[in-house]
């Protein structure tokens, strides 16, 4: 096997990975990585096999000694080839940590993809942290509807959405996402939270159009046509992720958020298998926003669990004792 890093010239050969690969979306690919590329140090490396690319990881520089999954990107962890089994994945993940440790790296960071993203069954990668006894640091809960075992709606919910219905307010597709951002979910999220989005506006429209079947807005709209709550949405495969949700106080109190997730669970995005809400975690996942927590359950959607390892580089002798 070879480990190379990535380079340039490596783009396509790398999104024709990422679009062939069985536990991947396309915030993989080069273009979504690199929008914000000043900000990283890339680290990504890719393994190949009697010359044919089994596995990548998304990665950037995050010190001297610590190299980790994409700090762009809300997971990354190891890309597999649909057809790559379990030795064969052992191997590549020794190899990549051997590889870091020859250039001074001592521990690799990993934010699993979550399980909901799999086209194909892809734990190979959690039994090599067991193996390796890499660290489990982290774990946030998404919150994911399975739209093939559905939960029902809180009642209240469903009779809050008939409510907002009846009085004029309608779901949409934004086209343009600058009123819902300048409008609604700037003011909301420093209102509520005192932050900001983590995508400006400027780069999120970047990436929409670049990803324009991928990122899609969705509003609902009052009966004199503001805006009162949205959702940006990343569809991947059968992943349909809202990415930011937020709405008005008038949105909230007419239920304008309930209308909106459920026309969206039940017509607009009922072909994608799995919809995924979020997480509703703090503190680096040592902590749960129980309100969003109560919200989001009571929509139906139920916990995924999102794991992050660190991993010593000196730890490939230990998946070489599995494998020998």
């Amino acid at each position: 096997m070879e480990v190379v890093r990535y380079s340039d010239g490596r783009k396509d050969e790398w999104d024709r990975f990422i679009d062939s690969s069985k536990n991947s979306s396309f915030l993989l690919k080069r273009e979504y990585m690199e929008y914000h590329a000043d900000r990283f140090e890339d680290a990504s490396v890719m393994v190949y096999d009697g010359g044919t690319l089994i596995l990548v990881f998304p990665a950037n520089k995050k010190s001297e000694v610590i190299v980790g999954s994409h700090d762009g990107l809300t997971y990354g962890g190891f890309v597999l080839g649909r057809e790559i089994k379990l030795p064969m994945v052992l191997t590549a993940i020794a190899e990549i940590l051997e590889f870091f440790q020859k250039s001074g790296v001592t521990m690799l960071e990993v934010k699993l993809i979550p399980r909901f993203f799999q086209a194909l069954a892809s734990d190979e990668v959690d039994y090599a942290m067991f193996v390796c006894g890499a660290e489990l640091y982290r774990r946030d809960t998404a919150l994911v509807v399975d739209q093939n075992a559905r939960i029902k709606y809180s009642g209240n919910y469903r009779r809050e959405a008939s409510r907002a219905r009846k009085n004029g307010f309608t779901v949409q597709e934004e086209l343009e996402m600058k009123q819902f951002w300048e409008e609604v979910l700037r003011p909301n999220l420093n209102a509520r939270f005192g932050v900001e989005p983590v995508h400006s506006l400027e780069e999120m429209e970047t990436l929409k159009s670049r990803f324009t079947s991928g990122i899609k807005c969705f509003t609902v709209r009052d009966s004199e046509n503001v805006i009162q709550c949205g959702s940006v949405f990343y569809l991947s495969g059968d992943v349909a992720h809202s990415q930011y949700i937020a709405s008005s106080d008038l949105g909230r109190r007419n239920g304008a958020l309930n209308l909106l997730f459920i026309e969206l669970m039940d017509d607009v995005l009922s072909n994608y298998r799995f919809f995924d809400f979020g997480t509703a975690n703090e503190n680096q996942g040592r902590g749960l926003n129980s309100g969003l927590l109560a919200w989001k359950e009571r929509m139906g959607g139920r916990t995924v669990v999102h794991d992050f390892y660190r991993i010593k580089t000196s730890a490939a002798s230990l998946i070489g004792d599995v494998i020998s």
